[in-house]
């Protein structure tokens, strides 16, 4: 039966989707099941995320195509998902007016808006008497568990990880059972076209993820040319899969395990150190003077600087939302570095065109690249684009797929030299430590 808004409403629980797209192994999920209520699966197009994104933007159709197979799985059972476009209070006012919701269960989010936005539902919610119950579901440890001995937060990833080890080998980390198909209220909603909350499908989609490669993982993932690293990132992100599984099948490979580890730490970092999303970790480099010359970011996000390596990486992500980890690390080093040009910046485009994007993990790794992070490479460590492309990519494999004009009177000549631009960039760097 359609839905209809009835007198006598039924009481129920609602699980609210957010970046746990999955109906396996979902903590939140797991829980509402177990409320005694009937549950009504939710998602909520955000407007105050969506109404900044392009139209076509290849993040949202990965979502829409996610909960429409979600839809069709709860369909089977006589149930659906409802799917709201609105602004978060505004949803949670139509839903509480629409239906006799008791109980919602959410997994936490642990970004700043996130964190806001969930205190404004919970305060909401309250006033009419319904519960909002958060639990612990995208990551293994979280908050206040891989701490120091006074309860301080790690700003170094070699003790953390090593807390975070220790910590992981005296638990037990078992998956949730899955959700009981029977337990979501019977009702049917109509799903929307991807149009009708606003977009159009992106012709960049989202590859499969791997995870046979983790053998060959620590020795191939620097090689841009080859597929050895796992494109889990989106999968992660917006939790189609879970952690506790992943880390399951992957706790043997050290290497890719210590990727997974990075990822809670730089989540940790941000979630006690909020300030991070546009301020520099490090203050003693606040009075750095970047030149910040739009013309040259220009040349950088094109893939027009005249270093293959650095264009080469730029254009990757320019056409498929991907970037290698390694290239992500020279373009971002040439970037702050050689073009003397705010992290922020690069850190901004990134969110925008990356399919894997992750406020912590993009911010902890730029501040990285430009020496203001925690746990930074130093200020003096300056990539040299040539030597990385002779490292990581011998043959020119990557290079020649991304810059097919290479050898030809159309590539750009580099647009500026090293040496200069390393020199310059340690002496502006002296020049602004405080």
């Amino acid at each position: 039966m359609k839905h209809q808004m009835q007198e006598n409403k039924q009481e129920i629980s609602v699980f609210w989707f957010r970046r746990d797209l999955r109906l396996e192994d979902n903590h939140g999920l797991y829980q509402a099941t177990k409320s005694g209520f009937p549950v009504l699966p939710l998602f909520i197009f955000d407007e105050e995320i969506t109404g900044e994104l392009p139209v076509d933007d290849a993040r949202i159709t990965f979502i829409y195509d996610v909960l429409s197979s979600i839809r069709d799985r709860l369909h089977e059972h006589g149930s659906s998902l409802y799917v709201i476009k609105d602004k978060p209070h505004a949803a949670w006012k139509k839903i509480t007016e629409e239906f006799n919701v008791k109980e919602v269960y959410a997994n936490e989010d642990y970004e700043p808006y996130a964190i806001n936005r969930d205190l404004a539902v919970q305060d909401f919610l309250a006033s009419r008497g319904i519960p909002l119950t958060l639990l612990k579901d995208q990551v293994i440890f979280e908050k206040d568990e891989v701490v120091k001995a006074d309860g301080n937060p790690y700003t170094v990833y070699t003790p953390y990880r090593n807390k975070w080890m220790e910590l992981f080998r005296n638990a037990a980390h078992a998956a949730y059972a899955d959700a009981d198909m029977d337990s979501f209220v019977k009702l049917e909603f109509a799903f929307p076209d991807l149009d009708e909350i606003g977009f159009s499908s992106s012709a960049i989609k989202v590859p499969a993820y791997q995870l046979d490669r983790m053998a060959d993982y620590a020795e191939t993932r620097n090689t841009p040319s080859v597929e050895g690293t796992s494109r889990l990132g989106p999968y992660l992100r917006f939790g189609t899969i879970g952690i506790r599984s992943i880390v399951e099948k992957t706790k043997t490979y050290p290497v890719f395990l210590g990727e997974l580890i990075w990822r809670e730490f730089f989540m940790q970092i941000l979630y006690y150190f909020p300030n991070v999303v546009d301020q520099n970790f490090r203050s003693k480099y606040d009075g750095i003077v970047w030149r910040n010359n739009e013309e040259e970011f220009e040349k950088w996000k094109k893939g027009e600087t005249g270093y293959p390596i650095v264009d080469a990486g730029m254009r990757e992500l320019n056409t498929t939302g991907f970037m290698h980890n390694r290239v992500r690390m020279i373009a971002g080093s040439f970037l702050c570095k050689h073009l003397l040009i705010d992290w922020k910046w690069g850190e901004a485009y990134f969110a925008q065109k990356l399919l894997d994007y992750e406020l912590s993990s993009n911010n902890g790794n730029w501040q990285w690249v430009a020496g203001t992070g925690c746990d930074a490479a130093p200020y003096f460590r300056v990539f040299n684009p040539t030597a990385q492309q002779q490292k990581f990519d011998p043959k020119m494999d990557y290079i020649n797929k991304w810059v097919p004009e290479l050898d030809s009177p159309d590539y750009p000549a580099p647009m500026i030299e090293h040496k200069f631009a390393r020199e310059r960039a340690i002496d502006t760097y002296k020049a602004g430590i405080s």
